[in-house]
């Protein structure tokens, strides 16, 4: 059996070399959609890798019949059609812990951003900063604390309760929706301690998640969860964060509840029409944002590459 596998959007070199070490041979060139098959077939190649920039549908899975992998470094596979593939007999994989903690970080990092007003005097001050100080002073003058805030979490698996550990370690209240977990016990690694501080977390109903909440944040595979209809339920000023799938906010409710001030900020990772966002939302003045980089960490990259690595060498052995 060949040895090879295309990774097509990259892997960490860590991973790379583990691989290489277990013989096999990967390639890390870029192949464009329309060509994978083809590539794959005049390769030989076994297994091919992928994050969320290439896709691995049906026609590739028909075309390719000697692969025998398809592993996906990250959580979400909706680039993949994997329940097809299985029927194929390919194993399909990927790495649902390795980034869990780089996007729950990033949800405080949009979240400090959203409550100080950040990303819009970062904006502002190199434009008039110099001739209206003062005035800048003024509009960014009323931020708030998250401590003794409660941050409603959309979906309590690894990620959310990521995010639900440093909430907890600011000092936030945190309540919980999954239809899949109905309590979870929270570890809080305090430097200077033998042991973590555990504390356990029971989840709610979504209705009373969005309703009780000063932040919410989503960690879902997908789904169109928040509509205007959800948004009326919630605090007003609540702030939002998406850092999940893009279109579970339906954006174009976000903007009207962001304009009348329902919504007091949103903070966006993920969106409906990537790569092309909406420029409507590219520009609001009460949008944090950034371009899809919730699991782009160093660190991150390498424990994807490890465990991306170590599952291939499981399946192909």
């Amino acid at each position: 059996m060949s040895k090879k596998i295309l990774a097509n959007d990259g892997i960490d070199n860590v991973g790379k070399q583990l691989l290489e070490k277990a013989g096999f041979t990967v390639v890390t060139e870029k192949v464009a959609q329309e060509n994978i098959a083809k590539e794959i077939n005049a390769k030989g190649y076994v297994a091919i890798t992928v994050r969320s920039a290439s896709k691995v549908r049906k026609d590739i899975i028909d075309a390719c019949p000697n692969l025998k992998v398809i592993a996906r470094g990250g959580v979400g596979m909706d680039n993949i059609d994997v329940d097809y593939a299985k029927s194929k007999g390919i194993n399909v994989i990927n790495t649902p812990a390795a980034s869990s903690n780089s996007v729950a970080e990033l949800v405080f990092a949009h979240l400090f951003n959203a409550v100080r007003f950040l990303y819009d005097s970062n904006r502002q001050m190199p434009v008039s900063g110099e001739d209206k100080f003062d005035d800048l002073k003024k509009k960014y003058a009323k931020g708030i604390e998250l401590r003794g805030k409660t941050i409603g979490i959309v979906g309590f698996g690894r990620i959310g309760q990521n995010v639900a550990k440093i909430a907890l370690g600011l000092g936030m209240k945190v309540m919980a929706f999954d239809p899949f977990v109905s309590e979870a016990l929270i570890e809080v690694d305090i430097d200077g301690l033998d042991k973590p501080v555990k504390v356990p977390v029971k989840t709610h109903g979504m209705d009373k998640v969005i309703q009780n909440s000063d932040f919410i944040t989503f960690h879902v595979p997908g789904g169109k969860l928040i509509t205007r209809h959800e948004i009326a339920s919630m605090r007003n000023g609540v702030i939002l964060v998406n850092s999940a799938r893009g279109g579970v906010i339906n954006e174009d409710d976000l903007l009207e509840a962001l304009n009348s001030g329902k919504i007091a900020h949103a903070c966006l990772d993920v969106f409906e029409n990537e790569p092309r966002p909406s420029v409507a939302i590219l520009k609001h003045p009460k949008i944090s944002l950034t371009p899809h980089i919730g699991a782009a960490t160093n660190e991150a990259q390498e424990r994807i590459g490890v465990e991306l690595a170590e599952k291939l060498i499981a399946a192909l052995n």
